[in-house]
């Protein structure tokens, strides 16, 4: 149904969710609670307003909280209803999986539906049985309001005003506490499980866990409430037909929480537990203010140079795309065009202009109707300082582990976690994916200190945990730039016998190298220790997880076991394999620089080669890796000749094996081996331009939940090492591709550069 048809909200069940104009409203259309993303979620003229409208047991839940299984979700068009079937409890998360939660003993079947009547959606929450008196006051209907969007802002509740407050202020209320209906909640049979007490504290304390039995006080009651009345854009009405609506705080027990527009769940009622009516302020005259999207840093003079323009869909009108020189007197039009039609992508329609023929050097920017792109450069030097670089300045030595790291007037962190580690408990699972087997897998017990484990190491992004794929990974990743790149740069001073880093206080060694050496001495150090690697090195409880500020506060420094963090170990044939290729890299990096590390890097790499069982063919490739790598470092012909022999192997898996294969191609100097890896090349070169053409963008991306940025970096990285090889079959387009989106060229209205 075209928009000049349209009467109001209308469910479009090729796109999932209903549409009126700029007003988007979809339901259980995400799958990221923890992350807000599901649920009943409003979008209104290009932002998320409003998301993760469900049934919780909790009032302000953070990402700890029981979550419900979606069991099925029904799209009726004639209907002009989306309807959501859900169930308490999911056991597949009780207790176990990668971050296991603790369900109460709550039996709960129902369904949410969103139903569009003209300018209106309604919510009606149904259940299959009527709620017990236990839970009367906890099971309640929640919205959450992204905070910052609305500091300082204006709400209305039944006529009475309120200011949504930077800060979450009290007072507080006592809530019955869950925790006292979880003990009787056995996880299923045959998984591993965490434990209860381990995860919550045992109930001593504020834990994230367990969250829920102080709050903050409702800011406002009632049954109306507006949101951002003096915005047009933004406002939106919700009126509540039965319980009534109140507004919390989420940031009082979670630092990633969020307003809360909640509603209790009645007694003694199935039909209609839930019936909110939501009006969104639909502005008919709304069209998505087009975004002009280039690399924030600006390029080379040689390169591919393509900005592109993001579009409403309905946005018909085509303007001329301008690109101007700023010079001291002023702006300069350089070149004027028509973007070249694209097409759709996500919800938008995008065009593209390329000035690749512009290479003057200056300062510019692209303009497009009243939108325009920041001030960019156009230089040969663009890369030679500030971009890059940061990782090496601040990035690298603010996340090193095991040390006080300052920067002149500033401490950054002092030496921290100096009491790691101590051995994981056996039958253990944990958190963020660390769970421990029956066995610890070496001659270590648990409880033991594990010697020499206070070293080395980056922590990882905002929890602290050290996890042996991100060591070895980065390791890797360094040693890798350093030889294709010959990088030699000194800002930092880093005194590993004193255990102090100061950032821009140059010692006279290669920072990238010292860097490589911080990564190995904790692999190559818990090797040594444990006759095998780590799982990696994490906090023991919930509450130490999530502390934000600085790392030292978060163990006491003093080996004694009583707040060490914990080591785990595991059986894992594909990472060991994986580590073993990037210690093999470390090793010829680290070889003049550290012989000791990198004779310790290379013996680990082969043992790992050696001994690693080979079950399935994730290990098998992860294996082909270590022989390219150990290839490499040794020239030694037991590697050549395991990838002679497993050549229809990788040829039968070159979308993850291509890149690797580039890398030693050369080495292995077999013309028939070559020939096949060649013909290999061409197929692969063909998929990964199909799967680009899928994007305005020259990269394969498919947005899932959160950190793409992962995975397109890693693009540029690995394709790299394909064009390199084969500069015949894989031009460098798709190299600068990736760098330009991870330096900004993306979608959505906030271009920022994903890079320091």
């Amino acid at each position: 149904m075209s928009d000049t048809q349209n009467k109001g909200f209308v469910l479009n069940k090729a796109l999932g969710y209903f549409k009126n104009k700029g007003v988007d409203v979809m339901a259980f259309d995400d799958i990221y609670p923890e992350g807000h993303q599901s649920g009943v979620s409003i979008l209104m003229h290009g932002k998320r307003v409003a998301t993760n409208g469900d049934v919780r047991i909790e009032q302000t839940p953070g990402q700890w909280q029981p979550l419900p299984k979606a069991t099925e979700r029904k799209l009726d068009e004639e209907g002009n209803a989306i309807v959501t079937s859900l169930h308490y409890p999911d056991m597949t998360r009780h207790l176990t999986g990668f971050n296991p939660m603790i369900y109460t003993d709550l039996e709960l079947d129902y369904t949410v539906s969103l139903k569009g009547e003209g300018d209106k959606m309604i919510v009606t929450v149904d259940l299959a049985k009527p709620i017990s008196e236990d839970y009367f006051g906890k099971l309640c209907f929640n919205m959450e309001l992204f905070p910052g969007d609305l500091f300082g802002k204006p709400w209305i509740m039944d006529g009475k005003q309120g200011i949504f407050p930077r800060q979450p202020n009290g007072p507080t209320q006592e809530m019955p506490t869950n925790y006292d209906k979880t003990a009787g909640v056995k996880p299923l049979d045959n998984v591993p499980h965490a434990n209860r007490e381990i995860l919550s504290g045992d109930n001593k304390g504020y834990n994230p866990m367990i969250a829920d039995d102080i709050i903050a006080a409702p800011y406002c009651v009632g049954k109306r409430f507006t949101v951002r009345p003096d915005d047009k854009y933004s406002r939106f009405t919700v009126e509540s037909k039965g319980t009534d609506l109140k507004l919390y705080d989420g940031r009082m027990n979670h630092n990633n929480g969020w307003f809360t527009i909640s509603c209790d769940l009645p007694l003694n009622t199935t039909e209609k537990a839930v019936e909110w009516v939501i009006t969104p302020n639909v502005v008919d005259e709304w069209i998505y203010k087009p975004v002009v999207q280039t690399s924030q840093v600006g390029y080379h003079t040689e390169q591919p140079k393509v900005a592109i323009i993001e579009l409403d869909k309905r946005d018909t009108e085509r303007k001329d795309v301008v690109l101007y020189k700023i010079t001291e007197n002023g702006e300069v039009e350089v070149k004027r065009g028509k973007g070249a039609e694209w097409g759709q992508f996500l919800r938008y329609d995008y065009l593209k202009f390329d000035f690749s023929d512009v290479k003057e050097e200056a300062l510019y920017k692209v303009v497009y109707g009243d939108s325009e792109s920041s001030v960019i450069r156009i230089a040969p030097d663009i890369y030679d300082r500030g971009v890059w670089q940061p990782v090496l300045e601040y990035f690298l030595p603010v996340q090193m582990c095991h040390m006080r790291v300052n920067e002149k007037y500033r401490v950054w962190h002092d030496l921290c976690h100096d009491d790691d580690a101590t051995m994981a408990p056996v039958g253990l699972n944990h958190i963020d994916g660390y769970a421990q087997g029956d066995s610890t897998l070496c001659k270590i017990k648990p409880g033991e200190v594990v010697p020499g484990l206070n070293v080395g190491g980056w922590h990882d992004a905002g929890d602290f945990d050290l996890r042996v794929e991100s060591q070895a990974g980065e390791s890797y990743i360094l040693s890798l730039a350093y030889e294709a790149f010959n990088v030699d740069y000194d800002v930092t001073s880093i005194d590993q016998a004193k255990k102090i880093t100061e950032i821009h206080q140059p010692d006279g060694k290669n920072d990238i190298l010292q860097q490589i050496e911080h990564g190995a001495l904790t692999v190559v150090g818990a090797y040594r220790a444990l006759g095998r690697l780590y799982r990696g090195i994490i906090c023991r409880d919930v509450r130490q997880y999530v502390l934000l500020g600085d790392p030292a506060a978060m163990t006491d420094g003093i080996k004694d076991g009583k707040d060490d963090r914990w080591v785990f170990t595991e059986n894992n044939p594909p990472r060991e394999l994986t580590t073993a290729a990037e210690l093999a890299a470390v090793s010829r990096a680290l070889k003049g620089f550290n012989d000791d590390m990198s004779e310790g890097a290379l013996t680990a790499a082969k043992e790992l080669f050696d001994v690693t069982v080979v079950a399935d063919d994730r290990a098998r490739a992860a294996k082909v890796h270590a022989a390219v790598e150990l290839l490499l470092t040794t020239g030694c012909e037991t590697y050549k000749a395991f990838l002679l022999e497993n050549v229809d192997f990788i040829t039968a898996n070159m979308n993850r094996l291509g890149w690797i294969i580039a890398r030693g191609v050369k080495a292995i100097d077999d013309a028939a081996f070559i020939e096949k890896i060649r013909a290999a090349m061409v197929e692969l070169k063909k998929e990964m331009d199909e799967l680009s053409a899928e994007t305005p963008y020259g990269i394969p991306y498919r947005p899932h939940i959160w950190g793409a940025g992962w995975q397109i970096q890693a693009l540029g990285f690995q394709y790299y090492f394909l064009h390199k090889a084969f500069p015949e079959i894989f031009d460098p387009d798709m190299v600068y591709n990736a760098l330009n989106f991870v330096l900004g060229c993306h979608p959505g209205t906030n271009t920022a550069s994903f890079a320091s």
